[in-house]
Order: structure tokens, then sequence, then C-alpha cells
């Protein structure tokens, strides 16, 4: 059994034991992020039935996957990074599940490009839960105004996101995304990764972005 095989029949390990003992059975979904890795190394993950991967750049996406998906469609393809406008009309054709919507602007061009294709994307609006100056994200004072755009546009936003600030507890960052996501109605939600899955877990997060623990630290 490949390496990345083990690693994420571990994760699962992890996260059943953790919801048996919170006595809970909300599962979440586990998007392997394959950003930088080559097909070699995701493809035992695909051939032991994998269907969720997250990368971060369209271009990078591209060049991996186009061709792949077209005879693999059950894959499910998720951009977790920032998206650039003009890469927009791109991601739209290639991605399943788009975590990283922050702005009006970019809302409208995913709208649009979604409409010329006859394609409907599952959005998370991503939001800067740390407020912190360095990170992409909504600020929660404005989340509703860009919801209700959205929703305007006919965009399929179906949760939120959030990368909390790094080397502290992110309990409370994810508590507070809890509240957010139910306020708006939302049964989705984009939290976690390889340090803080289990965390996000105890917050109901129905999808963990894991890269590291699974394929390893990137060169």
């Amino acid at each position: 059994m490949h390496n990345t095989v083990k690693n994420l029949l571990k994760i699962k390990s992890n996260i059943k034991e953790y919801l048996d003992e919170l006595n809970t059975n909300n599962y979440p979904k586990i998007i392997a992020v394959s950003k930088t890795f080559k097909i070699d190394m995701i493809l035992p993950l695909i051939e032991f039935g994998h269907i969720d991967f997250g990368e971060n750049k369209v271009q990078e996406a591209i060049e991996k996957w186009t061709e792949f998906k077209k005879d693999n469609s059950t894959i499910k393809l998720h951009l977790i990074g920032k998206l650039q406008t003009n890469k927009v009309k791109f991601a739209v054709k290639l991605f399943d599940f788009i975590h990283s919507v922050d702005s009006q602007k970019l809302a409208k061009k995913i709208a649009d490009e979604q409409n010329k294709i006859n394609k409907k994307i599952k959005i998370f609006l991503q939001v800067n839960i740390g407020d912190e100056n360095q990170k992409s994200g909504i600020n929660k004072k404005d989340l509703r105004h860009l919801f209700l755009y959205c929703k305007e546009l006919g965009l399929d936003v179906i949760g939120l996101m959030c990368i909390p600030p790094a080397n502290i507890d992110p309990d409370d960052y994810f508590d507070e995304m809890k509240k957010l996501n139910n306020n708006f109605g939302f049964t989705e939600s984009s939290m976690g990764m390889s340090s803080d899955y289990l965390n996000a877990v105890k917050h109901e997060s129905t999808y963990v972005r894991i890269g590291s623990s699974i394929f390893g630290q990137r060169s």
C-alpha cells in the first residue's frame, strides 16, 4: 500500500476515533491538497477511491488535471488558493468547488464565466476570521453584504471557509466560524488543515483541507 493511502487511512482513523469521543457522526470530507505534487503521487489515492483534491494555483491545476479529469469524471477538484480575476474563466472550466471567494468583483466574474458555459460551481466565501492584514478573506462585518450580492448573481454559495492565525489555538476561531455558518443557514464549512483538522472537526467542519499529512512535506 502506498504511503499516501496509509496516511489517508490514518487521518480517517483519527477522525473516527475523535468523533466517537464526541459521540457524533459528523464525518467531514477530506480534501487531499495535492498542490506541487505530480500525478504519480496522486494516482494511488485515486486508485484507492479518493475523489476530493485541492489545488492552490490555476495554471498548475490546468497542466496537471485537464486531461486526467476527462477520463475520471468522479473526481472533485477544489480551488483552495487565492483566485485572480484574470484566471477565473480557466478555473470555472476545471474546478468543481472554489473555496476562496472574498470580493464582489471576483463573485461577478465567476458568475459571468459560469453562465457562459452553463456550469454551476459550488462556492465557499473566505472569511478573514483573524482580521490579519496579510491574509485574503472578507471581513466579518462585510460578509452579509457579499453573501446577498452572490445570491443576486445566482451563485451557489454553500458555506464559509477560513484559515485561522498560525501558532494560536484555533478553537475560538473555528467556534466563531461555526456560529457564522449557522447564522447564514449554511450546511457546509471548509475549515481545518494538517495541523488543526481535529479542532475543525470538533466545530463541525464538513471539508478539511489536508496536504502534508497525506503527501509529506513539500520540497
